[in-house]
């Protein structure tokens, strides 16, 4: 089988992609409010011919092809609750929300790989199906995704793919690793209780803004000797309250923030070890501790299969200088409920115009290099493509049931993209930096 080059059948959408994402940019919807960019999506869908399902609440998925392996591509579609300063013609026009994490971009390369798979289909080109998954609340724990299982947008599928903006990357390239490529990520909440007083009399007190105090520091402190270092541990604290006026201790106070690990034995006894330590902290001074802790989401564990198709398929669709490998982060991404399900992979999509700015995500100036949009579409698709043709392989005839065991030969290379946008850089797989971090269940198995 030949895989065919995507780029001259994306190219007569990639106007209508631009705009069909400035459009999403500027009427961003916070997440479980996603409604309209459903309605935009599922539009434009049932034009090219397919039948989306709606989710219930907001998101879709829509199935391409009727026989065969079943592969799934995944975008998220909410918004963040952030004001919008990139004082671009298509800023937001909603106040205090703003797509400052690219999941705009990230709708939109899906719509377009699902818009060329689906022009495959009616040519009989497409060896087998592809479902198209628009998740909605990727932002908010523990995520969208677990909605999407709920609802069996997962039922039959093989394997499961997505991609992020990356503003660190240029544009042209992408980034990839096997294994742990973000991290589990909970939130902490701390709610402090105790006996008010003067200032001039702490004694007489049980000063929990002392005690706050000494949560912020020490329980960080203390967690770093109670975790294997490996596992990549971090408490920080991002806000803190307490009191109202500079001469009387408060008798409530509250601290937030996150925990996030590279390990998912580790992160299965967190809440429980956090708890204890912030108790143990707040118990000699007389102050009752209440922790709330809200597990997030686990570290997104790439199978490194999956990994190996990836990269076949990208440096096919844009050449073979095109796959970096990528950093570890600790960011969470609810995608990675997804491949606790099903193995699969997710790749960085450079945004950064070659040579210019990094506009960070979740940044209210957050900004992409557009040409990303064409590029992403082009990869989601090639790489469904990639993995259709392996399992084809595998199975011994179209439409038959997945066979276990190793992937089938390469694909033919498609023509690479244009080289402005190929930085001259050497080939690397995209290995595991840390080897050592250990990942359990159904991650270790993938």
């Amino acid at each position: 089988m030949t895989a065919p080059s995507i780029a001259p059948l994306l190219n007569p959408l990639l106007d209508e992609l631009v705009e069909f994402r400035r459009d999403l940019h500027r009427h961003p919807e916070v997440a479980r409010t996603e409604v309209r960019t459903t309605a935009r999506v599922a539009d434009r869908l049932r034009t090219a011919g397919l039948d989306p399902v709606l989710l219930p609440g907001t998101g879709l998925v829509c199935d391409v092809g009727t026989s065969g392996p079943l592969v799934a591509l995944r975008a998220d579609l909410d918004a963040l609750p952030l004001p919008d300063e990139t004082q671009l013609p298509w800023a937001s026009t909603v106040p205090g929300a703003s797509h400052a994490c690219g999941h705009d971009v990230h709708t939109t390369c899906l719509l377009g790989a699902g818009l060329v798979l689906a022009g495959l289909d009616a040519a009989g080109r497409l060896p087998g199906r592809v479902r198209l998954i628009f998740q909605p609340a990727e932002e908010v724990m523990p995520g969208g995704a677990l909605d999407v299982l709920a609802a069996g947008g997962l039922d039959g599928v093989d394997r499961v793919y997505a991609l992020h903006c990356d503003p660190h990357t240029d544009v042209g390239r992408v980034g990839s690793r096997v294994g742990a490529i973000t991290a589990a990520t909970d939130q902490v909440i701390v709610h402090l209780s105790g006996r008010g007083g003067h200032t001039s009399r702490p004694h007489l007190t049980e000063d929990l803004v002392f005690v706050l105090g000494q949560i912020i520091v020490g329980a960080p402190a203390a967690l770093s000797r109670r975790v294997d270092p490996r596992a990549g541990a971090a408490l920080v604290w991002g806000a803190v309250q307490a009191g109202s006026a500079p001469n009387a201790i408060p008798s409530r106070g509250e601290l937030a923030g996150t925990f996030r690990c590279l390990d998912n034995d580790v992160w299965s006894v967190a809440g429980g070890l956090i708890s204890e330590v912030i108790r143990d902290i707040a118990r000699p001074y007389g102050v009752e501790a209440a922790v709330t802790y809200v597990r997030g989401v686990p570290p997104t564990v790439n199978a490194e299969g999956c990994v190996a198709t990836l990269e076949a398929a990208v440096r096919a669709e844009l050449g073979p200088r095109s796959v970096e490998l990528t950093p570890q982060s600790l960011g969470g991404e609810d995608f990675a409920w997804m491949l606790e399900r099903v193995p699969g992979a997710m790749l960085r999509l450079g945004t950064r115009e070659p040579g210019g700015r990094t506009y960070d995500i979740h940044r209210p100036d957050f900004r992409v290099d557009e040409r990303a949009v064409g590029i992403g579409a082009r990869v989601l698709a090639a790489i469904a493509l990639q993995d259709l043709g392996r399992l084809d392989l595998r199975s011994g005839e179209r439409g038959s049931a997945r066979v276990p065991g190793r992937v089938g030969p390469e694909l033919v290379a498609p023509e690479p993209a244009p080289p402005e946008l190929l930085p001259e850089q050497a080939p690397e797989r995209g290995r595991q930096l840390r080897p050592d971090v250990r990942t359990t269940g159904a991650a270790r198995a993938r």
